[in-house]
């Protein structure tokens, strides 16, 4: 895909699309000219290529903000910068866009437990958005995007990663299956390279889409992860699972970053040189991670 202009740093978070218009936008296609892109501007770093010092004594350096995408066009988003991620927050389906983070080998452990009744709302965020007794009874799991096991490291972190600006509606058997099997192994290859970057978020296929709760919370068609790593082969691959029960391999999910990218309109890695980013996000294999 070829790459956006400058990322839009400077904005306000308060965004004038973001009012209660009564209905839920896909993320592709059919989405009002209306709503403008909006970037946080309490997150004056995203998206800015400074080499910094991770965050752990144990993990090589890296890349602020090679993680972030490049910004949407005519979606709602809202960036909301956490201890541990990034997310754009879409206020029409009152789910995120997508969440991005750098999962450091460092970051892969900590003392940090996950705790008991921790689902909150994200107060940054204009009402009407996302509680618990939305999901109370609805069938599906508070599936997170950034898992609570990628923020042991950090108590902030992990309260963090239980806001509802990270959670989309997920079925129960893809939450504690393939998809946390997938979430396990991207720890496994943090722990093998040093550091890798991810990106994951909900696929909206249809124009008309499931909605849970009082607040009629978005219930995504599907998910994606897309995750890059640097170094002296630098490598990306992406994976897409349809939001319902199956036990499946992790290659029968494997996609290119490219395809992953034509599904949802998002520009990944769009920091990357563009002779780098156009190799690495047209193939995929399985066989680059898990040799």
């Amino acid at each position: 895909m070829k790459k956006l202009h400058s990322i839009l740093l400077l904005a306000t978070l308060a965004i004038s699309s973001c009012g209660n218009n009564g209905s839920h936008k896909p993320l592709m296609g059919g989405v009002s000219d209306t709503y403008a892109t909006t970037r946080s501007s309490n997150d004056s770093q995203v998206g800015n290529q400074k080499t910094t010092g991770a965050p752990t004594d144990n993990a090589p350096q890296q890349t602020e903000g090679m993680e972030i995408p490049a910004p949407l066009n005519n979606v709602p988003e809202q960036l909301l910068k956490r201890t541990g991620y990034t997310a754009s927050y879409n206020c029409n389906t009152l789910i995120p866009n997508w969440v991005a983070w750098c999962l450091t080998a460092g970051h892969t452990e900590g003392d940090v437990k996950r705790p008991r009744k921790a689902f909150a709302e994200d107060e940054e965020v204009n009402a009407p958005r996302a509680d618990d007794w939305d999901y109370y009874n609805s069938g599906f799991d508070r599936g997170h995007l950034c898992p609570a096991a990628d923020n042991k490291w950090n108590e902030k972190a992990m309260l963090e990663s239980f806001l509802f600006t990270n959670i989309c509606p997920q079925n129960h058997n893809l939450n504690c299956g393939d998809w946390s099997e997938l979430e396990n192994a991207c720890r496994k290859w943090a722990k093998r390279y040093g550091c890798i970057y991810i990106v994951s978020g909900p696929i909206l296929y249809k124009t008309k889409h499931k909605t849970i709760g009082k607040h009629k919370v978005t219930v995504p068609e599907a998910f994606f992860k897309v995750v890059l790593r640097m170094g002296e082969q630098p490598c990306a691959i992406g994976f897409i699972y349809k939001n319902q029960a199956g036990n499946r391999p992790k290659g029968d999910y494997v996609n290119t970053v490219d395809e992953v990218e034509r599904i949802t309109g998002i520009d990944f890695f769009h920091t990357l040189p563009d002779e780098l980013e156009n190799s690495i996000e047209a193939t995929a294999s399985l066989n680059d991670w898990e040799m």
